[in-house]
């Protein structure tokens, strides 16, 4: 008797997004984005992986790195009032919350500092995406209770992410 493995949601998310990643660059943000969003909310998303949080800040977990370099999929795990920098994308991205709640800020550039125009509440299966634009400028964070987390994929191999994803701006 042949048994056969069905996918697990990880895998069927991570094959979503690598065939979303070749769209064409105008719709990669949009795509990627919709195929995380399409199994975010899974309890069983991260089923057998270890992903510990940080008491000092959040915590990037890699899921997928792609083998040309061409993107990168990370669990990130916020404890309760941990948040990113306000910060603006050198590559694209795109992501969608797993577990907990994040609120996500959007900022407007100014000469002095970026000013928030827009909050929006994100749970699990909700998320947001962008084109490579330090302009847009936003930030992510765990304004809850409970240990929120989230994954995200960005334009980059995860080997640049120290340097090619964030553009940070003073708030």
């Amino acid at each position: 008797m042949t048994f056969i493995r069905s996918r697990t949601a990880r895998e069927t998310m991570l094959a979503g997004i690598a065939a979303a990643a070749r769209f064409p660059m105008a719709d990669r943000p949009q795509a990627v984005g919709a195929a995380i969003q399409a199994f975010a909310a899974d309890p069983a998303l991260l089923d057998g992986l270890d992903c510990p949080c940080c008491p000092d800040r959040y915590v990037r977990h890699l899921l997928h790195s792609d083998p040309e370099g061409g993107y990168a999929v990370v669990a990130l795990v916020w404890r309760p009032g941990q948040m990113s920098p306000v910060h603006g994308h050198k590559a694209w991205c795109a992501f969608a919350v797993h577990q907990g709640t994040l609120t996500e800020t959007w900022y407007s550039p100014t000469e002095d500092a970026p000013q928030p125009h827009s909050t929006q509440l994100l749970r699990p299966g909700q998320g947001s995406h962008g084109a490579a634009d330090p302009l847009l400028i936003h930030r992510l964070a765990n304004l809850s209770c409970r240990t929120a987390i989230s994954i995200h994929c960005y334009g980059v191999g995860f080997d640049r992410f120290g340097s090619d994803v964030n553009e940070v701006h003073a708030a």
